[in-house]
């Protein structure tokens, strides 16, 4: 599966993972990639909203994973700040993957742990207001 969407502004990005998590069942993976400020967050904001999800939705940066309640569990995980693959199996990663959905902003990082059937989003910054949300499905 391929798609893609250009979005102008904060609330279409938001708008794109909230459609999005329609789709999405536990046990589906989402490995997010782009810049600093490219919008992976708001993309994750967009997909816990879809997802029921309410209050405050911000990146772990410093906590590496937040949960939240919603139709199903909803893990994002940040991992710009870990050392190491082996420092993300410490949070009990694998055991999160079996519970709910999982969205992992700079999902390049742990390449080698992600699991074989998982989406690559990748959401590039075109300009100070567009961007291009790609996701691949990877088998």
């Amino acid at each position: 599966m391929h798609r893609e969407w250009i979005t102008k502004s904060e609330q279409e990005t938001l708008a794109v993972g909230k459609s999005i998590a329609a789709s999405l069942k536990p046990g589906d993976v989402l490995a997010l990639n782009g810049d600093l400020g490219a919008g992976k967050t708001v993309f994750v904001r967009g997909i816990a909203r879809g997802l029921g999800v309410e209050g405050i939705v911000n990146s772990p940066t410093y906590t590496i994973v937040h949960e939240y309640a919603g139709r199903y569990p909803l893990y994002h995980f940040d991992v710009y700040r870990i050392e190491d693959e082996q420092e993300m199996l410490d949070t009990g990663y694998y055991d999160y993957l079996e519970q709910g959905i999982v969205v992992i902003e700079w999902a390049e990082l742990i390449s080698g742990i992600l699991p074989k059937k998982h989406a690559e989003v990748c959401i590039e910054k075109l300009d100070a207001d567009t961007r291009k949300i790609t996701i691949e499905s990877v088998e």
